[in-house]
């Protein structure tokens, strides 16, 4: 093994380090009555809420990410289903949290669509109504490649990260075209990003660099839905070694962003040792400012955000329609749901970028067991 090698490794020891008390912040996070996870430690004292769609989708791939899924016993699995399902709304088969603001939020909607239905399947059960797309609910943007073209350009990538998110709400509903109008809808779409990409950064819109990449990886989703070749790769991936050695990462999702398209990307590149250790030393650093007492990650350096459904805009930037905050937590120093779910992304992609198979933090998991089982007694 050489040096490089066995700092490679180093570093994904110090990053398995990291997640020491996780799985006892993640317990902790459970709902008994239900049968959701919690956000953060301070969801617990808003009034009158209940677990998210968000956070719990995202807690339960985190257990299926830590090979816990199988293991839950089957009261906590049962109740986890029951959750989703009556989080739908049986005349339009979307998903809803309580707060009506959540409805207002488009992309916030369609998350809550994918995640409830991939959750479900997750536990071997289903919605219990039709689901949109079985509704032929078409938003009036799609009825011909060319008003989506249309409503594309009408989007506003003076934040990139917020914009492509925007952009991708479609895909939803495009992958469950017939083959032939599904195809004349990603070739316009295809043409249409490939017009309005940086060739120069390899980056989509505007914003700080981690803005922008955050936003490619946003516009990623796109490419890897519907299995087209994104351009300019190598120029993305210059980009992010630059912003990694230079910006600070003061968002999870910024640390999260850049290794998970290093990852996707890892077949057309070429990484050297040496580049990936560097990458992953920074990595590793970035996490450790982002760790937190309560064995939890926060999504900001300097707070769980309260409301992350408005957290791609950061303090000091404004950007047009942006929807009303849906708060899901009271903004303190803790662990947040969505900071853990990219933390463990993150070491799935930094030992897939290392060649290495992605196994469970079994070292620590056993915690969790154990502490969910002593809740639901």
């Amino acid at each position: 093994m050489t040096a490089i090698q066995q700092e490679i490794e180093q570093q994904l020891a110090e990053m398995d380090e990291l997640f020491s008390g996780f799985y006892g912040w993640l317990a902790g996070q459970y709902d008994p009555v239900s049968g959701g996870f919690y956000y953060a430690r301070s969801s617990f004292d808003m009034e009158n809420f209940i677990p998210d769609i968000e956070s719990t989708a995202q807690a339960l791939t985190i257990l299926q990410r830590s090979g816990l899924l199988e293991q839950l016993p089957p009261a906590v699995k049962s109740k986890l289903a029951l959750f989703f399902q009556n989080k739908q709304d049986p005349a339009s088969g979307y998903f809803y949290d309580e707060n009506e603001n959540m409805r207002k939020d488009e992309v916030m909607v369609m998350r809550a669509l994918g995640y409830s239905t991939g959750s479900l399947r997750k536990m071997d059960s289903q919605p219990l109504y039709a689901l949109p797309h079985n509704n032929h609910l078409r938003p009036d943007y799609l009825r011909s490649p060319e008003s989506y073209v249309e409503w594309l350009k009408a989007v506003d990538l003076s934040n990139s990260w917020r914009g492509c998110d925007f952009m991708g709400t479609p895909n939803h509903h495009i992958a469950k075209f017939e083959e032939k109008e599904r195809q004349a809808f990603v070739e316009a779409g295809a043409r249409y990003f490939a017009s309005i990409q940086d060739t120069q950064t390899g980056l989509w819109g505007e914003g700080n660099r981690y803005i922008r990449i955050s936003g490619t990886f946003k516009l990623n989703a796109f490419y890897s839905t519907f299995g087209v070749p994104v351009p300019h790769v190598d120029r993305i991936y210059e980009t992010i070694k630059q912003t990694l050695r230079e910006d600070e990462a003061s968002d999870m999702c910024w640390i999260r962003n850049p290794i998970d398209l290093l990852g996707t990307f890892r077949h057309e590149l070429h990484i050297s040792p040496q580049d990936l250790a560097e990458i992953l030393s920074i990595t590793v650093s970035n996490m450790r400012k982002l760790l937190r007492a309560d064995g939890g990650f926060s999504r900001e350096i300097h707070q769980s955000p309260p409301a992350p459904n408005v957290a791609q805009v950061k303090e000091g930037t404004v950007y047009s329609y942006m929807p009303v905050p849906v708060p899901i937590g009271l903004g303190k120093v803790e662990g947040d749901m969505n900071a853990g779910t990219q933390s463990l992304l993150i070491r799935e992609y930094s030992c897939k970028l290392a060649g290495l198979e992605h196994r469970p933090l079994t070292a620590y998991t056993g915690t969790f067991l154990n502490q969910i089982q002593q809740r639901i007694k």
